[in-house]
């Protein structure tokens, strides 16, 4: 059994606090971000969770096409910037301009978009996709 040193105890409850404090910044209006880091971190995670979430109401409806991948980006993009401008007010220029926050962790969220949005829409709807071709 390996014993854990008092330092490293103190850093674990450290970052524990860290994040804590991160995430009760985050969802109270007009927080104050000493790091960009922290504030753009709140942005990918949250982006990361709503880009699911999206995924899934859009392969249980079912849109297909290019219909639900504008209206992902419309979503995810106008989420980001209503949260960041009207929610924290945040001050563009300390993050290089609005398109910075807007694009932060995008990428990332349109793969995890597209994983759980095909993952749903087959998964439910690929019965009457093979029906109607073999019609």
């Amino acid at each position: 059994m390996v014993a854990k040193s008092p330092n490293s105890e103190k850093m674990a409850k450290s970052k524990q606090s860290h994040i804590a404090s991160v995430w009760n910044r985050a969802i109270k209006p007009n927080s104050e971000w000493t790091e960009k880091d922290d504030f753009l971190d709140v942005v990918y995670w949250a982006r990361q969770v709503l880009s699911i979430l999206i995924g899934i109401v859009m392969g249980l409806i079912p849109l297909k096409g290019f219909i639900a991948l504008a209206l992902f980006a419309l979503l995810n993009c106008g989420a980001v910037y209503l949260y960041s401008t009207s929610f924290q007010n945040i001050d563009e220029d300390a993050y290089g301009g609005m398109w910075e926050v807007v694009k932060e962790g995008f990428m990332t969220s349109f793969a995890c978009f597209l994983v759980t949005w095909i993952i749903f829409y087959t998964g439910i709807h690929f019965d009457s996709v093979v029906i109607e071709k073999s019609l």
